[in-house]
Formats: C-alpha cells, sequence, structure tokens
C-alpha cells in the first residue's frame, strides 16, 4: 500500500502551511451551510484545527460548500461555552469575540500574530452574553449598510484573513511544518496520507508507521485486520 508520489507531495505542502495558533470558536451555529462554509475558510487559511459549541455529536453534516475540508481540519466539539473558553484558555489563545455592544473596538485596531481564536455567534442572534463576558476582547467589522451584520461565514473570513496578513508582514506564516509540533505533524502527515489505514491502526491500538520522504511506510505491517 503506497500513495503517490504527487499526492503526497501535495498534502505536505499543505500540512507545510498549517497553524496551531490561530482558530475560530462557534457557537449556535447549526446551518449546514455555515458550517461548512466556514470551514473551508478555515482550511484555505491555513487553520489547523476550528472548536465548535454544540451538544455531543451534534455538529451538523457538511455540505458540498465545504468542499471536503472537514477532512483537512481538525473539529473540536464543546458541550458548553465553559469548557470551550476553559479549554482554549488553557491552551493559550486570546479570544476575540464578535459582538456589537459599548466595549467593542474595531477589528482592525489589535495584533493578531499570535495564539488568536477568533468567537462567532450566529448573525440572527450573536454571541451570547455569557460568552461575550468571558472573551478577552469584544471586536466588530465596521459597516456602512442598513444591515448591521454579516453572515458568520463572510465575517471568520474577513478576521482570519486580516490575521493571515498581519503575519505574513511579520514573516510569522509558517512554510515547512513548524506551525505544529513535530509529533503532531508526523501523526497528521500519515492520517491524511493514509486515512483508512490511520483508522484501523487507531481501533488496534497501535502507533502509527514511519513514512519514508516519498510517503512509502518503512516498515512491514504484521497481524493487522484490515
Amino acid at each position: 500500500m503506497s500513495i503517490l508520489p504527487r499526492r503526497f507531495d501535495r498534502i505536505k505542502n499543505v500540512l507545510n502551511c498549517r497553524m496551531k495558533n490561530l482558530t475560530v470558536l462557534v457557537e449556535a451555529v447549526n446551518k449546514p451551510h455555515n458550517l461548512s462554509a466556514i470551514l473551508r475558510t478555515c482550511d484555505a487559511a491555513g487553520v489547523f484545527e476550528a472548536n465548535f459549541i454544540c451538544e455531543k455529536d451534534k455538529v451538523k453534516t457538511f455540505n458540498s460548500t465545504a468542499q471536503g475540508s472537514q477532512k483537512w481540519v481538525k473539529i473540536n466539539n464543546y458541550d458548553t461555552l465553559i469548557t470551550a473558553v476553559s479549554g482554549l484558555k488553557k491552551k493559550g489563545y486570546k479570544l476575540f469575540g464578535t459582538s456589537l455592544n459599548a466595549s467593542s473596538i474595531d477589528y482592525r485596531n489589535f495584533d493578531y500574530s499570535e495564539n488568536t481564536c477568533f468567537v462567532l455567534g450566529a448573525e440572527k442572534w450573536g454571541l451570547s452574553e455569557e460568552l461575550i463576558s468571558k472573551v478577552d476582547e469584544s471586536i466588530f467589522i465596521p459597516m456602512t449598510g442598513m444591515v448591521q451584520s454579516l453572515n458568520v461565514s463572510v465575517a471568520a473570513s474577513i478576521l482570519l484573513f486580516e490575521a493571515i496578513r498581519q503575519r505574513q508582514n511579520k514573516n510569522l506564516l509558517p512554510l515547512n511544518g513548524e506551525g505544529l509540533s513535530a509529533k503532531e505533524y508526523q501523526k497528521t502527515l500519515f492520517e491524511w496520507s493514509y486515512p483508512e489505514l490511520a483508522s484501523i491502526f487507531r481501533k488496534s491500538g497501535r502507533k502509527y508507521p514511519n513514512l519514508n520522504e516519498y510517503g512509502e511506510i518503512n516498515e512491514v505491517i504484521k497481524n493487522l485486520k484490515i
């Protein structure tokens, strides 16, 4: 079993640019189209993982809008906003929540070059008051139209690519896998290259085999039920 070299090179090139220190936290967004569009934006921006607050196993099925991006962006699902906020802050993220209130500041006035999490809610009612009270900064995207809100996936795009712009200006965008730990990189490289085989290894509790520079599995796989 071996991956085509061209496919392996493509996977490596994408993974080389993934960032663990840029993410989103999405609250109460239930439309598959919007969830799919957010994931597609995360993939395009080099985001390694995205976070959702919803009941267990309630993240909606992603439709064709995602274009398969759900395979390339890790999804973390939290049952409550308390566990989500606590978990992300323990990882060192600074939370920027989108909301229109007296303390909100223009999103362009902040530095997103380090551990950044954009917190977004459904465009109809925005973030819950409880979640607004727990973010580090409240931000807004200036608008001049009659409607004072954007589709949540559009807002995610604007914010993520502002972070990308800032990081590019500071030469902080990863190019050779430095956006992930070596362990996370190798683990993800195997899972992306051999997803079905990775699933079998996980179920059996066995460690992933190493890959060589061509994406070939270096060792003989024994006693593995496929």
